[in-house]
């Protein structure tokens, strides 16, 4: 019997999802396995975990897998694509496709038919297909120049808002977002925040999507609203520029990431505002595993 493997490696985690011909066998979650952001080491040890994990809670071995599709985080960059097939190739004998992580998102969302997805994880994109088979990208440059709703711009922001405030005089040491800043990047005051945000190389600034999230303060509910705000505005850029509006009928939008998955505010705002940008969006309600599609994508290259 062929066994297929499907991973979702990005910025926080890799999951890894064991399957045969019709039937998810296992799944397995590791560390984070973006090159770009934490280096080859700490990517192959990720990968190689999930992978082994899964198979062994699947009762199989690396061994029995005929195919695997990886959606890896900068795959657009050829020396990506080079180094993860390297690193999968040290355990696996087998064909291995890695695409990037937004067509499988997008295939776990509408298997091969139209929609617009939007993945806000440590970093943020909207994607697209429309009925034609054409794609469209939107954001997803970079955490120094874009990655608007992601959980490192939720973190950079928040800094940003709270440092501002001080210095008008409306928000100090005291506030719930602020401990929750220093308790998460250890730290005392907000000269230390400043200077560990300022820092060369520069810090994890996702860390602290979950201060952001547990604050539910003035500042905090207003730097999720933001993110909620920016992810719509790049859904709509997807939903105007590849569904033209004089067709009115609905276009299909899903929801990937931890951001949505944990920050209900903004799955809320991104709703709200997308529906009022352009009131054809289908939001799907549930937040989708991009892991579903991987598997989906492995199989279906073995055909």
């Amino acid at each position: 019997m062929p066994y297929y493997l499907g991973i979702d490696g990005g910025g926080t985690k890799t999951t890894c999802a064991v399957g045969d011909e019709t039937t998810l066998l296992a799944t397995a979650t590791a560390g984070p396995s973006n090159v770009v952001r934490v280096g080859e080491a700490e990517a192959r040890e990720s990968l190689h975990r999930s992978v082994r994990q899964a198979c062994a809670a699947a009762n199989i071995t690396p061994a029995q897998v005929g195919r695997t599709c990886i959606g890896a985080s900068g795959a657009a960059w050829p020396q990506v694509t080079r180094v993860v097939q390297e690193i999968m190739a040290e355990i696996l004998s087998t064909p291995v496709e890695v695409v990037g992580d937004m067509q499988v998102a997008l295939e776990a969302a509408f298997d091969t038919g139209p929609g617009v997805i939007v993945i806000a994880g440590t970093g943020s994109i909207a994607y697209g297909r429309d009925h034609q088979g054409r794609t469209l990208r939107a954001g997803g440059w970079g955490f120094a120049i874009g990655d608007e709703g992601s959980a490192h711009w939720i973190g950079r922001t928040a800094i940003n808002a709270l440092l501002r405030a001080s210095d008008r005089g409306e928000k100090g040491e005291e506030s719930s977002l602020a401990q929750g800043l220093f308790q998460a990047w250890k730290v005392n005051s907000l000269s230390d925040l400043a200077r560990a945000a300022n820092s060369i190389p520069p810090p994890d600034f996702a860390t602290l999507f979950r201060a952001v999230l547990a604050a539910q303060d003035e500042l905090s509910i207003q730097v999720l609203t933001e993110a909620g705000t920016e992810l719509a505005c790049l859904a709509a850029v997807i939903t105007e520029r590849l569904f033209p509006k004089e067709k009115s009928e609905p276009v299909p939008v899903a929801m990937i990431g931890g951001v949505f998955r944990y920050a209900a505010l903004v799955r809320e705002i991104f709703y709200n505002e997308l529906r009022r940008l352009d009131a054809r969006a289908a939001i799907h309600p549930a937040v989708v595993d991009p892991v579903e599609g991987a598997l989906r994508m492995a199989r279906r290259a073995a055909v």
